[in-house]
């Protein structure tokens, strides 16, 4: 009988017998038989995180691997359940394939017709919130995430607040909340109190994020983007220093300006120039 390890048609299979031998406590792998959830967990965040960059350059050869990456993850959490007597990955997929079936009456249950996206998010929150009841986790913000990117998290607590009815009728209120935070924050800073400083800093990001999410964008999603754009523009200036034989820290803030300056207006030329020819 050939060894599963070296045949390629099962893909999960092979990929689970693996697994099973890396943590093999006689014969398997010495840093991964010491592993556990908590060990592992900060990769599991990492490859999510890798998967989420291979989509935004659109680089779909490199979210093949990424995805296989996250997949090991889950493999790797669930082998770790099954030598503690706790789950496996056959019962992980059991569960998730009931969660999805439960969430989506309008596709699974017999006659019941497809609803619209709004109508179906409003039907799905609906049947979590009966679910954190039902694991007697019934307060509203009580299943956020801890260790979601602390921005996501902001998102999040104010989308389940809102969903109660805790949140601002429109933008306006938004913007002023940011005036009156940020005068609070020049108050702090002025006072020389450096925790005061960090309090009032966190409380205009996080009202920061709330202006996000009532203009309909993801906070995460446009900081990202925001990065790249800085992380392009930055990169620019190297490039015109390069050819000039210099290093950004031999020249001037002013003449790094001036090349930034010029890169944007590039930026938006080409931009304008596109849409132009996409009419």
């Amino acid at each position: 009988m050939p060894d599963p390890i070296h045949d390629t048609a099962p893909g999960l299979p092979r990929l689970l017998e693996i697994m099973r031998r890396l943590r093999d406590p006689d014969t398997g792998c010495p840093w991964d038989i010491v592993q556990d959830f908590d060990s592992i967990a900060p990769y599991t965040i990492e490859e999510s995180y890798e998967v989420a960059d291979a989509i935004a350059r659109r680089d779909w050869a490199h979210l093949e691997s990424e995805l296989g990456d996250l997949l090991l993850q889950a493999v790797y959490h669930a082998e770790i359940g099954k030598e503690r007597g706790l789950f496996d990955f056959h019962s992980v997929a059991v569960a998730i394939s009931d969660k999805m079936i439960a969430r989506h009456p309008h596709v699974f249950a017999q006659g019941s017709g497809a609803s619209s996206p709004e109508a179906q998010t409003r039907d799905w929150e609906t049947l979590k919130a009966a679910e954190r009841r039902s694991r007697a986790q019934g307060g509203v913000l009580a299943d956020v995430a801890l260790n979601l990117p602390a921005l996501t998290r902001a998102e999040k607590l104010q989308k389940r607040a809102a969903r109660v009815g805790f949140d601002w009728p429109d933008i306006g209120p938004v913007l002023d909340k940011i005036a009156e935070e940020t005068a609070e924050l020049a108050e702090a800073r002025a006072s020389g109190d450096q925790d005061h400083i960090a309090e009032e800093y966190g409380d205009l990001m996080f009202v920061m994020a709330n202006l996000g999410r009532h203009l309909g964008l993801d906070p995460e999603t446009a900081l990202r983007a925001a990065n790249a754009k800085f992380t392009r523009r930055f990169e620019a200036i190297e490039a015109q220093l390069s050819r000039e034989n210099r290093r950004p820290e031999q020249a001037s803030l002013a003449e790094m300006d001036t090349i930034w300056d010029a890169v944007k207006i590039a930026e938006k030329a080409a931009k304008a120039a596109a849409s132009e020819g996409a009419a």
